[in-house]
């Protein structure tokens, strides 16, 4: 048996992982480790250099002597200031501490506590808080070797979480009162540095502080990251300053735009040490943070963040808004969120977070759920939307199509680092509507961000568009917010006797609601599809199924579109009338079968995602795509689904079982739908994209 097979043998099937160490740490200590044949078996060992004996290396001791090397050499704590297994005493009960640092003046003092045996979190942090009230000390530590948390116990209630544990020769204050730059939150950044997701931070904090606070938590965390976004915003000169140099320093594939810089593949080792060298002296420092000030002082600068924010991006929070946590609960708001870095290449890691607060608010009751970031990547490519379309998203919720549509049309991320003026104007090409009125404002977030102030996404109800214009006229209150982008909708009518029927975009790209029929007459009337063939009115239609009319109305002749629709509309006989009211209107191009785990855990639905482009037979109208009745339709099945059964994330690993980074440091989901700009084998998108140039497609004709 080789060494690095005892390692992932050792860990196999546990809860335990490697993620958070290098590979000089992994090494150090493959080279430490020794068998034993113990009752006929193989046995891995490895001499403790703190109990100076040799210790069974089971999955919680080989995260234990890892983690205990980087305390020995990282953090350069003396043999002598650390003790495993150290009894903490609580009357008559006695437990066993996994790691212990001792008070550097008070050898008998417990300083730092570290719990490697609990691999949840929630576990491990109760265990912690037990072992720091009974003993005193005021710093603590939770990992599996997967996420690490460090904590400051502030007092018996509450652990407020710190960048990280201070060395040998630091103190705790140090730490807290460092100054921070967007280079340290870079390099810190929970999310790689600590393999944290944001949406689990913000349920921790729901557990710890939130669900008692007497606040609406959704509410409330909005605006911690709305705030957050906008400090980061703030500092988009020292992003763009860092661009230039890692442009300048790192050897590899580029993507380069007029007034940005961003690094296309670099390793994520190599980007950090790359940003390591980067002297921040002149950079601006990030006030999303908690330095060590009253809880009062803190609130005071982060309520003024948020003003200011509220200012940059108007429409999202009325103007009175304020926090409406307590001082000490946005403290430990605050610490939990400050090392977070929101602004990446997509917007994954903050769907996630509005996706479970979304869905307290019963949002999956409705059957719409966020789109995952690796379908709507497959969709905006199969589709390949050009600069001077124009695209909508008929059902938004956080604005996915549109934002990665943005991404693809001025060839940016989602950055902090201003859109030059040429490229607002293909911004503002781009809208999105959606009735949740919380999905909008976050999909309005992200959107004035990703379009540098400007915004097209609007609250209303796409299905019953014969009512929009009583909103228009009445609510003085959303013509405040929407007037400007609703004007802009107002441009693309496509009638003048039907106003709000029929639109002339070039791109419609949903994921609609598909649970429960709409029954009420008045809406199913305005639908072809809300009658039978003999003409009689049905009594109730799937919201899906008014949709699909819906987004067909939307479209130019010769337009295109991705829907998402549950598996049996392409398989029941009943619902053949559609397949056929569709193939009348439209060219089915694609029928891609999305994994069963795609949506989950809110559904376990099986869909698909059908790509249509409307039949044209005039090129004055739009682009061609005449009508024949008989032509190739592109089908695929997703086999890599990017999630678990559980409906957890599956991503990419390298030979040590760790998860493989992007340029970001976020793990790369493992799917099929895409090559993921080259870090995964080509996939769905890329052999429609082939397909469609040998077909010839409007969208896709090969330069002859």
């Amino acid at each position: 048996m080789t060494q690095p097979d005892i390692i992932q043998t050792i860990l196999k099937d546990s809860n335990y992982h490697l993620d958070l160490f290098d590979e000089s740490e992994i090494q150090a200590l493959r080279k430490e480790i020794l068998t034993q044949t113990i009752k006929g078996k193989e046995t891995p060992f490895i001499r403790c250099p703190i109990r100076r004996k040799a210790i069974q290396l089971k999955p919680e001791e080989l995260i234990r002597q890892l983690y205990a090397a980087r305390l020995l050499n990282g953090y350069r704590y003396p043999k002598e200031r650390v003790r495993f297994e150290h009894l903490v005493n609580f009357g008559r009960e006695r437990k066993r501490a996994d790691i212990v640092i001792f008070d550097k003046d008070r050898p008998d003092t417990p300083y730092i506590i570290v719990e490697v045996k609990k691999p949840k979190l929630q576990d491990g942090k109760d265990q912690l808080r037990s072992y720091c009230n009974a003993t005193g000390a005021p710093i603590a530590v939770w990992t599996n070797g997967q996420q690490i948390s460090h904590y400051h116990r502030k007092d018996p209630n509450y652990f407020e979480e710190i960048t990280d544990i201070p060395n040998a020769d630091q103190t705790l204050a140090d730490i807290l009162n460092e100054r921070f730059t967007l280079k340290d939150l870079i390099l810190r950044d929970k999310l790689a540095a600590e393999r944290k997701y944001l949406k689990d931070i913000i349920s921790e904090l729901e557990d710890e502080v939130l669900a008692n606070a007497g606040v609406d938590v959704f509410e409330e965390v909005f605006k911690l990251i709305f705030t957050k976004l906008y400090d980061e915003f703030k500092s988009q000169d020292d992003k763009m300053f860092i661009n230039r140099l890692l442009r300048q320093r790192i050897n590899t594939a580029i993507q380069e735009t007029d007034q940005d810089y961003e690094v296309e593949h670099p390793d994520y080792e190599i980007l950090k040490k790359a940003v390591e060298s980067i002297n921040d002296d002149d950079f601006r420092t990030m006030e999303f943070r908690n330095t060590g000030q009253t809880d009062s002082e803190l609130k005071i600068k982060i309520q003024h963040l948020f003003d200011d924010a509220k200012n940059q991006w108007k429409g999202v929070f009325p103007e009175y808004a304020t926090f409406e946590l307590s001082d000490s609960h946005l403290s430990v708001c605050v610490s939990s969120l400050q090392d977070v870095k929101l602004f990446n290449s997509n917007l994954q890691i903050v769907d996630e977070a509005f996706e479970y607060l979304v869905s307290k608010s019963a949002k999956g009751e409705k059957g719409q759920y966020f789109t995952p970031r690796h379908v709507i990547d497959m969709c905006v490519k199969m589709l390949n939307p050009k600069r001077g379309e124009y695209m909508i998203d008929t059902a938004a919720g956080s604005c996915g199509f549109p934002v990665h549509t943005v991404f693809k049309l001025t060839g940016r991320t989602f950055t902090n680092a201003e859109i030059p003026p040429e490229e607002q104007e293909h911004v503002l090409k781009v809208f999105g509507i959606d009735f949740d009125e919380k999905t909008v404002r976050i999909a309005r977030t992200l959107n004035l961000i990703a379009g540098d102030g400007e915004t097209n996404v609007l609250h209303l109800n796409t299905l019953d568009y014969e009512r929009w214009m009583d909103r228009v006229e009445r609510d003085r209150i959303w013509n405040m917010i929407y007037g400007r982008g609703f004007d802009r909708l107002k441009a693309l009518r496509g009638s003048e006797t039907e106003e709000n029927k029929l639109f002339n975009f070039d791109i419609l790209m949903a994921n609609p609601p598909f649970a429960g029929d709409i029954k009420e007459r008045r809406i199913l009337h305005q639908y072809n599809l809300g009658f039978k063939a003999d003409g009689r009115a049905q009594s109730k239609v799937g919201r899906d199924i008014l949709f699909i009319e819906r987004n067909l109305d939307f479209l130019k002749p010769g337009g295109r579109m991705a829907i998402v629709l549950p598996q049996g509309r392409f398989n029941n006989t009943s619902d053949k009338y559609i397949r056929e009211f569709i193939a009348e209107r439209a060219r089915i191009l694609a029928v891609v079968g999305l994994h069963t785990n795609t949506f989950k855990p809110h559904t376990g639905t099986k869909t698909s995602v059908l790509f249509l482009q409307k039949w044209n037979d005039d090129s004055a109208q739009g682009p061609l795509c005449p009508k024949v009745e008989d032509y190739q339709i592109f089908f695929a099945v997703s086999e890599k689904g990017g999630k678990d059964n559980s409906g957890d994330y599956v991503y990419l690993q390298n030979s040590n079982g760790q998860d493989q980074l992007d340029e970001n440091g976020h793990p790369i989901i493992e799917h099929d739908l895409h090559n993921h700009d080259g870090k995964l084998p080509d996939g769905i998108a890329e052999a429609f994209i082939e397909w469609a140039e040998n077909e010839r497609l409007s969208f896709w004709r090969r330069n002859v």
